[in-house]
């Protein structure tokens, strides 16, 4: 069993523009899809998709569109009620892939809610491999959530993912002495914002050649207690860092429909390869697969395993 949870999750709705944005223009939009999304949301679509056992723990009223949207592809879920509806994204997508973003802020929570959601989560995970904990934090939750969290479940021996950005991550950061996952995954921003450094210098390096900078950064981390750092890199591939080694993945060519949930595949396909006896590069090879098998994909579609091609990934250990 994958237990993801989703503390912000959102209907996703994505449409391509033809031709560019233009500051105060009219544009004409095309193939417009809407999707339950958050990033735990897209992970256990994907999981779901390759017919593993999931369950969702999201924040939704019972009678909202998001349940709905889930109950029709069949994925479980457990929710606590929340008084206002989950927000909309919106997405626009470019004819050459550039991808723009306009997130609502979520539905507030309570500490009322934010306690009965941790223990709905770590019941939940008590016979589970793995849990996720994804995506940004919802108005009125603690900044250290999912510190706490990662605390909650470590009795249990389930191991532990986490992929977030801005303060959450910088408080997870903070607390690694007892709240170190057994999996991150960062871009190099939010590598940056764990370690202190420019990410955009070090997606520079990366895409120059030089892994140098984010090889010692992701390395760091697993000093610091974190199980396995996933730096994905866009355009540039991916990163594994584990106390075992380190390894490289390019991304195979594909032609860039929208990148919204690559990373969240991404992650998905590292678990679902964990989950069936896979090591080190392998677990790169098929995150990688999966990552970019999404970004060929429109909106924030999530593939099914024949659409991700690990034998297209070349990897290598540096």
């Amino acid at each position: 069993m994958i237990v993801t949870f989703t503390p912000n999750p959102s209907l996703d709705r994505t449409a391509r523009v033809l031709g560019t944005i233009e500051r105060g223009g009219v544009h004409r939009l095309t193939e417009i899809t809407t999707e339950p999304g958050g990033k735990g949301v897209n992970i256990a679509r994907a999981v779901h998709l390759a017919g593993r056992p999931v369950l969702a723990v999201v924040p939704a009223a019972s009678h909202d569109p998001l349940l709905t949207a889930l109950n029709v592809i069949g994925l479980p879920c457990r929710n606590v009620a929340v008084d206002s509806p989950v927000r909309t994204n919106l997405t626009l997508t470019e004819e050459d892939g550039t991808t723009t973003k306009f997130n609502e802020p979520g539905a507030p929570v309570t500490e009322q809610q934010v306690e009965l959601l941790t223990d709905i989560l770590v019941g939940s995970a008590r016979n589970a491999r793995w849990v996720t904990l994804s995506g940004s934090l919802p108005p009125g939750a603690p900044v250290d959530w999912y510190a706490r969290m990662v605390r909650a479940l470590r009795p249990l021996g389930v191991r532990i993912a986490v992929d977030t950005s801005d303060a959450p991550l910088r408080a997870l950061a903070d607390s690694l002495d007892l709240a170190a996952p057994d999996l991150i995954k960062p871009n190099s921003d939010e590598l940056a914002q764990l370690v202190g450094g420019n990410g955009p210098e070090l997606e520079a390096a990366a895409a120059a050649g030089d892994l140098g900078p984010i090889l010692d950064a992701a390395r760091g981390l697993v000093g610091r207690g974190i199980g396995a750092a996933l730096v994905t890199l866009g355009g540039s591939g991916a990163l594994l860092v584990t106390a075992d080694g380190a390894w490289r993945a390019a991304a195979p060519p594909v032609t860039v429909l929208s990148t919204v949930g690559a990373g969240d595949s991404s992650l998905a396909g590292y678990v679902l390869a964990e989950c069936s006896g896979h090591t080190g590069a392998a677990l790169l090879r098929n995150a990688v697969a999966y990552g970019s098998a999404a970004a060929s994909l429109p909106g924030t579609t999530v593939p099914a395993p024949n659409q991700a091609s690990p034998g297209d990934v070349e990897v290598v250990a540096i």
